[in-house]
């Protein structure tokens, strides 16, 4: 299988291939190893070699032998490193399969490799200390997103047909919208989290995966979705096909709350951007909706102090739990000095705080929720902007507190995280390009309502197609000249 043939195609088209016998399972993961090694030396979207032979996946499944990988954070799989994109865990070797692991496996995926994360995940962009950046196909000089930025960069640049990603803040749908790929951020516990954790970073995050076509995310949604036993979040199992069929559909008469500014801050989004937004949204009219500028509302204060509790507190007990390894100040060392920040701030954290905070997320989520009684979707940015430069966005500067570094991420994701806090699924789509980077717009649903966010996905990629478009860095294009090859770390400049 040519690299050229093979990057071309999404999941759902290689498997037709596998399914056909036109080729091999074999030959399928040679094509996906030789793409990764071709645009990785550009990208920096992998960690540690390939994973081969690969863990062991189902020869029956529906996507046996289709490609796959998986994000260095969270999800384990038994006998496979799980580093978090730390220093701190360098050489931790998972002992057992998560739940989604095992469905994973079940559903045949042959998993390659391991992608680039930023330290435990807490970044908008993929440039850990330990690892370095993980640069954007579309231009190796500005960056992927985070935290799932390496799985993005490997889907966008053409090596892989998906991979999986995780979102505590919009980890999926940020990497999703600066790479030019679809990034879905399922509902609350329609994707298992256990056994480990029964609500991992009490509840804002979900795991699924970044794909270059929306039937692929449907395909695999349909094979992963439901709550497994002892989840805290009951998400029954829908009927054979149910999110693939929803692909097929074309809601009419959608209420539809648009908004470029976002939720409490009333941040805007750069003219680009919001033209974007604007642009679709006189789409979504065309499609038979009725669009009007609205957005749930926010109290930006009680919101940031939120994520400060819940996110310093999950780090803090994570490093907790190495203690008998390592003792507390001597791991300080090995941390980014934004997570060394968390930590300490979060071992400060009290039981009144916690209950503070899940209060107002209960306040917001039912808030939330009523907004959604009156309308079906909300469309806004996904980003502010599109990719920033690599270096840019830096968490390992020296002094920085943990209140500074919530206030440094929230300017680069505050459209993205209200949805981790209620719990509702929402997708970043690649509508757009600006200066060569692509744009992404998010929608968002009522909880449960994974399908409808699909169908109307779906109907975009239809009207606005991005599958013909390719980055400069791609597994079917020839190499760039040695000259132009990424750095293995940040440039002065970049750091300047």
């Amino acid at each position: 299988m040519e690299l050229h043939e093979y990057s071309d195609m999404d999941a759902t088209d290689l498997k037709g291939r596998l399914d056909r016998k036109e080729v091999t399972p074999a030959e399928v993961r040679e094509a996906a190893l030789a793409a990764i090694s071709h645009v990785d030396t550009h990208l920096g979207a992998t960690v540690g070699p390939p994973l081969d032979p690969p863990p062991t996946y189902s020869t029956s499944g529906p996507f046996s032998g289709v490609p796959f990988a998986l994000k260095d954070l969270l999800c384990t799989a038994a006998g496979i490193a799980n580093e978090n994109g730390s220093a701190a865990t360098a050489g931790y070797i998972a002992t057992r399969d998560s739940d989604l692991m095992a469905r994973w496996r079940a559903a045949g995926l042959s998993v390659t490799c391991r992608t680039a994360t930023p330290e435990f995940g807490f970044s908008a962009t993929t440039e850990s200390a330990v690892n370095g950046p993980t640069r954007n196909p579309w231009n190796p000089q500005r960056v992927a997103g985070g935290s799932s930025g390496g799985s993005a960069a490997l889907v966008a640049a053409g090596a892989l047909p998906w991979a999986h990603a995780n979102d505590a803040g919009g980890s999926i749908r940020i990497p999703a919208a600066l790479c030019g790929v679809v990034g879905l951020k399922p509902t609350r516990g329609l994707v298992p989290p256990g056994p480990d954790s029964d609500e991992p970073l009490f509840g804002l995050t979900t795991e699924f995966a970044v794909t270059r076509t929306v039937r692929d995310a449907a395909a695999l949604m349909d094979v992963v979705h439901g709550s497994a036993p002892g989840d805290r979040y009951f998400q029954p199992r829908r009927s054979p096909g149910h999110y693939s069929r929803a692909v097929g559909r074309r809601p009419k008469g959608l209420r539809i709350a648009v908004s470029t500014e976002s939720p409490g801050s009333r941040h805007a989004a750069d003219p680009a951007v919001t033209a974007e937004v604007m642009r679709i949204a006189r789409l979504l009219e065309q499609f038979g909706g009725h669009v009007e500028i609205a957005a749930p509302d926010v109290d930006p204060e009680l919101f940031r102090d939120l994520n400060l509790t819940f996110w310093s507190a999950s780090i803090a007990e994570s490093m907790r739990a190495l203690t008998g390894v390592r003792a507390i100040e001597d791991m300080y060392s090995s941390l980014e000095s934004s997570t060394a920040a968390m930590v300490r701030h979060g071992f400060t954290v009290e039981w009144a705080d916690i209950a503070r905070a899940r209060r107002y997320q209960n306040h917001l989520t039912r808030g939330t929720a009523s907004f959604f009684e009156f309308f079906d979707l909300t469309l806004t940015p996904t980003t502010p902007t599109t990719a920033w430069h690599v270096g840019e966005l830096d968490s390992n500067r020296r002094g920085i507190t943990a209140g500074e570094w919530v206030d440094t991420l929230a300017k680069y994701s505050p459209f993205t995280a209200i949805y981790n806090v209620t719990g509702q699924p929402a997708i970043s789509i690649p509508t757009g390009m600006c200066d060569g980077l692509p744009i992404g717009v998010q929608l968002a649903a009522a909880p449960g309502r994974d399908d409808l966010l699909l169908a109307v996905a779906a109907q975009l990629e239809e009207a606005v197609p991005w599958a013909g478009r390719v980055p400069p860095i791609h597994a079917g294009k020839p190499l760039l000249p040695e000259t132009e090859k990424m750095p293995t770390l940040y440039s002065e400049t970049e750091r300047t």
